[in-house]
């Protein structure tokens, strides 16, 4: 097997399933630096997942481990990194690689979701620098995968196609009760459902998620909230809109997103899309621009596929209130179907694996 360290700031429930897949074919450790009292204290649901912990400290340029001699072991033959260019502990070690000769596989989005539209024409030529030094890149997505390599044709690189741990259990889930009976248990009982899940950060554009619960029909359409932040509304005036906060009970989550039509969020959709997409529930979002930032999971949605893109409220209202269930049903069958086909875990491993292959056998 191969001998490989994983370098990660904490390790998220949603990525349990991968390490663990990852950890039957490689000889693996995971090291992680955050404060993981911090990450609860910010809604991370955190992994039970062995973990190696390893001390830091931030200085104004971004974070340092305290001692990456851990990483340097000669157990290791391959580190997988941050791509991030605030991590110091990175650069540090790709630019000691003729020291230490470790295989480095850096990790990341390769865009700024916040300087989005700039990057994805003119890159970050620190990030290009860092992909420069590396034998290898794990990219989530497949938009930003195929922008670097066009500047690197001869670089090891692979999109993930990020996902999240149960996903499969995700897409072959039905409920025991029917939809009408689960309405009844949790006294919804609006004709269509619109379901948001994700924490209420600044940038989930929840001015857009209120302007959207105003102008439609209180008496025909329903939401379902899951989820806490800093940002969050108080949604207690809203007689249809059915606030549960933050939510882990799988089970209660799986009967909501059953009830549920549709799945809206107007801003950030990250892979929380994923869930609902396995779940088979089209995503309903606004349109990528500068007011209104996307994660790179964005790329996922098709529109008129398997969810809908909107310029403005009054598109997205008007959409809403016309489209019909049956469009609706083959929008989330779509989604469903496209999860189960392109974006498992096993897929996400296997994408990874083929690149730690890569730069073992690459001797340059």
């Amino acid at each position: 097997m191969i001998s490989i360290a994983h370098l990660q700031p904490i390790i998220p429930h949603y990525r349990e399933e991968f390490f663990n897949l990852m950890g039957k074919v490689t000889d693996q450790d995971v090291f992680i630096y955050d404060d993981v009292k911090k990450a609860k204290n910010d809604s991370f649901n955190l992994s039970r997942s062995d973990c190696k912990r390893i001390s830091s400290f931030t200085l104004p340029g971004g974070v340092m481990v305290n001692d990456p001699m851990p990483l340097l072991s000669k157990k290791y033959k391959v580190l997988v990194l941050m791509l991030h260019f605030g991590h110091l502990t990175t650069w540090l070690l790709l630019m000691t690689k003729w020291l230490h000769r470790k295989k480095i596989i850096l990790w990341g989005q390769g865009i700024s979701v916040k300087r989005y539209l700039i990057e994805e024409i003119k890159p970050d030529w620190k990030l290009k620098l860092m992909i420069s030094l590396a034998d290898g890149v794990w990219f989530y997505m497949d938009k930003e995968k195929e922008q670097w390599q066009k500047m690197f044709p001869h670089k090891p690189m692979v999109a993930l196609r990020n996902t999240l741990s149960g996903v499969n259990e995700m897409t072959q889930y039905v409920p025991d009760q029917s939809v009408n009976q689960l309405k009844l248990k949790y006294g919804i009982k609006e004709a269509v459902v619109l379901i948001f899940c994700a924490r209420f950060t600044a940038d989930r554009r929840v001015d857009l998620l209120l302007k959207t619960i105003k102008r439609l029909d209180a008496q025909r359409f329903g939401f379902i909230i899951i989820g806490s932040g800093t940002s969050k509304p108080d949604f207690s005036n809203y007689q249809n809109v059915h606030d549960f906060g933050q939510l882990y009970d799988t089970s209660v989550k799986r009967e909501l997103f059953a009830i549920a039509d549709i799945y809206f969020q107007p801003g950030w959709v990250g892979l929380s899309i994923v869930e609902a997409m396995a779940y088979g529930k089209p995503i309903f979002t606004f349109k990528r621009s500068n007011e209104t930032l996307q994660c790179v999971e964005y790329s996922y949605i098709q529109d008129g596929v398997n969810g809908r893109l909107f310029s403005s409220v009054d598109d997205c209202v008007y959409c809403i209130e016309n489209i019909s269930k049956n469009k609706i049903l083959l929008l989330g069958t779509n989604a469903r179907d496209y999860v189960k086909n392109k974006i498992t875990i096993q897929q996400m491993t296997n994408n990874g694996m083929n690149i730690i292959r890569a730069v073992i056998g690459n001797n340059c």
